[in-house]
């Protein structure tokens, strides 16, 4: 086969350091249209981002090339970034220190698109680490508690 093709659709969700609610509702837009560019920037497609105070959800397609670790590093590390140069009030701010990331069949990408687009709704009666049980049980990653929250 003389091409290598890929359809590689992932799930990144993380959360601000001890899950703290410290991301302005009113910067929640100009966040999430940067770690879009961010994202792309890195050669991946950004399908959507969106989340709410505590935390970020970002549905992305990888080309072959990239690596999920680097473009994690990449997106958090620029993005603490920026927030600390727009909000100086955030002079201390920083992501957790881990991330989920889940792997899509592209028959469910629609479904993940409307619950990004959707947090605020959904986090009206569940909390970040709710939802985050709930992603790992669905897709069945075994995880230790003790090591899931910073």
């Amino acid at each position: 086969m003389p091409q290598s093709l890929a359809n590689v659709i992932i799930h990144l969700v993380f959360s601000t350091k001890d899950h703290a609610p410290v991301l302005p509702p009113a910067m929640l837009a100009s966040l999430h249209a940067y770690l879009a560019t961010v994202v792309r920037s890195s050669g991946c497609d950004c399908l959507r981002a969106g989340g709410v105070a505590d935390h970020v959800h970002l549905a992305i397609r990888l080309p072959r090339t990239e690596t999920i670790a680097k473009l994690v590093e990449e997106v958090k590390t620029s993005s603490s970034r920026w927030l600390k140069e727009q909000l100086p009030e955030l002079a201390g701010f920083s992501w957790q220190r881990g991330y989920g990331v889940f792997s899509v069949g592209p028959a469910d990408l629609d479904a993940l698109l409307n619950y990004i687009d959707r947090q605020e709704e959904h986090h009206r009666t569940r909390t970040f680490q709710e939802e985050y049980r709930a992603f790992l049980a669905k897709y069945k990653v075994e995880h230790d508690e003790r090591y899931m929250w910073d």
